[in-house]
């Protein structure tokens, strides 16, 4: 089994640096030289690979912790495949945001429903407030992280983000909320996995069970209970936008009580909607 992972692994750590070398090679790409300094990553894992082989295997205690941390990588990689492949059918059973909450004393409300019974409102607010790219794109928006460095240049104490839906179901089902080098990387090679695997409405379907949409609640069925007292396929075009404006920060932006961002952003968010509700592509995934 752990012969036949390993290969798998290999497989797709080849299909991940391949996308990635071809992404970064993309003319305009807006993080300068990070094409070179991934390959600078590279050549240093190698040349640490193969100092163990032919010395630092010898020596024992580094034989052994090797050893132990094969075993954990492997372990991760094997659950989270296993994971990956889970999500094609089903919602995840609990997620490691949600079970922050419930150690925050936010406690946990959330109720899974189906792609059909989440009704085309919410699906059409969500993709006109987060990613309104979202049908085209790999699970990168290249253009949105150009505009992103360009304001988190010009206002550095307001970081704007500029992440896909497709990065975001990356980050609530497999990772943990927060920043940091690390945590976006593997953020990085989950999108891809994603987006590889899942089809787009299995993307969003994830994505609207999962998102937290005030302290302690998730998914848009729960919110659409909290919020409106009614089942989320009923939510109107300006209840399910008022929802996806609390999005980026759902427990500071509330939708009861109507906090000041959420009222001054929802009215765009339907406007955004109308302007997209004609477009095939958007009409292909939400319906």
């Amino acid at each position: 089994m752990k012969r036949i992972f390993f290969w798998i692994f290999i497989l797709h750590i080849s299909w991940f640096l391949f996308f990635i070398i071809k992404k970064f090679s993309e003319p305009g790409f807006p993080v300068v030289n990070l094409k070179t300094k991934m390959l600078i990553v590279l050549a240093v894992v190698l040349v640490v690979g193969l100092l163990y082989y032919f010395w630092l295997r010898h020596i024992d205690f580094v034989k052994k912790a090797a050893i132990v941390l094969r075993e954990i990588f492997f372990i991760a990689y094997i659950s989270s495949t296993l994971y990956l492949l889970l999500g094609i059918i089903f919602n995840p059973l609990i997620t490691l945001t949600q079970v922050g909450s419930i150690l925050q004393g936010n406690g946990l409300s959330r109720d899974y429903v189906s792609y059909d019974n989440m009704g085309p409102n919410i699906k059409l607010a969500v993709i006109a407030s987060e990613d309104q790219q979202f049908p085209d794109h790999d699970g990168f928006d290249i253009k949105a992280i150009k505009l992103a460095m360009k304001y988190n240049k010009r206002h550095p104490n307001k970081v704007r983000g500029a992440s896909t839906i497709s990065q975001q179901v990356a980050k609530n089902v497999f990772l943990y909320q927060g920043g940091g080098f690390l945590r976006k990387g593997i953020e990085v090679f989950f999108t891809f996995s994603i987006e590889g695997v899942w089809t787009k409405r299995t993307i969003l379907e994830r994505y609207l069970n999962v998102a937290e949409m005030g302290p302690g609640i998730f998914g848009v069925q729960a919110a659409a209970k909290k919020y409106f007292n009614k089942d989320a396929k009923n939510l109107s075009a300006a209840e399910a936008a008022q929802i996806a404006a609390c999005l980026p920060n759902p427990k500071r932006l509330t939708v009861k009580p109507l906090s000041n961002y959420v009222a001054s952003r929802y009215g765009s968010i339907v406007r955004q909607m109308s302007n997209l509700a004609g477009d095939p592509d958007v009409q292909a995934i939400i319906r």
